[in-house]
């Protein structure tokens, strides 16, 4: 961790408002319930504009470590990376910086488990850290995982809690019918190949 002369207060501040802005949206749209019928498009524009913002920090800046912008700038440049789903190949080049920052340890190693998760779940594989997960007719469940005998080891090497305290710790989460989970899946499907995660 940088001393306070290291760190960029300005670039901080604007990277945690642009974070607050989509939590705040997220949070509007989930009170009315339309947040979970496809992609909302409000959603959407906080999220392009976010993305395109990070694009032109890293730009000037590179990855935005906690040395530059504090622990919780650089936690907040990560959900902004998470949340620029509209935009893969952008995603892919903020996997790769992240890698590179959490390798030399200027960012935690878990936020390029999640971003690396998103990804292959984005791309039809299976995912890794066991980081990302979606609600189905039995609950809130994690998508299709690699190796999954061996996924509490890989998440305790990232001193993330093991799968099923995960599970007993997260909040209640919407349960879907058949019915619902299938035509989100449908969305969703449509979604990514509509810009080119998938063919």
């Amino acid at each position: 961790m940088g001393t306070l002369d290291d760190m960029n207060e300005t670039l901080r501040a604007e990277l945690m408002q642009m974070d607050e802005y989509d939590q705040a949206v997220r949070a509007e749209l989930a009170a009315d319930g339309s947040l979970f019928d496809g992609y909302h498009p409000r959603m959407a524009a906080v999220h392009d504009a976010n993305a395109a913002r990070l694009r032109a920090i890293i730009a000037t800046h590179g990855w935005p470590t906690e040395r530059l912008v504090g622990v919780d700038g650089a936690k907040a440049a990560h959900r902004i990376a998470q949340h620029s789903i509209n935009h893969p190949d952008f995603m892919r080049e903020c996997r790769r910086l992240l890698d590179e920052a959490s390798a030399k340890g200027e960012v935690p190693r878990w936020q390029f488990a999640y971003i690396d998760d998103r990804i292959r779940v984005y791309e039809g594989l299976r995912q890794r850290y066991g980081t990302q997960w979606r609600s189905g007719p039995n609950g809130l469940e994690p998508y299709p995982i690699e190796d999954p005998d061996r996924v509490d080891e890989r998440r305790a090497i990232l001193g993330l809690p093991s799968l099923a305290e995960l599970r007993a710790s997260a909040p209640p989460e919407r349960s879907w019918d058949a019915e619902a989970a299938r035509r989100y899946e449908e969305q969703e499907l449509a979604w990514r190949k509509s810009v080119a995660w998938i063919e």
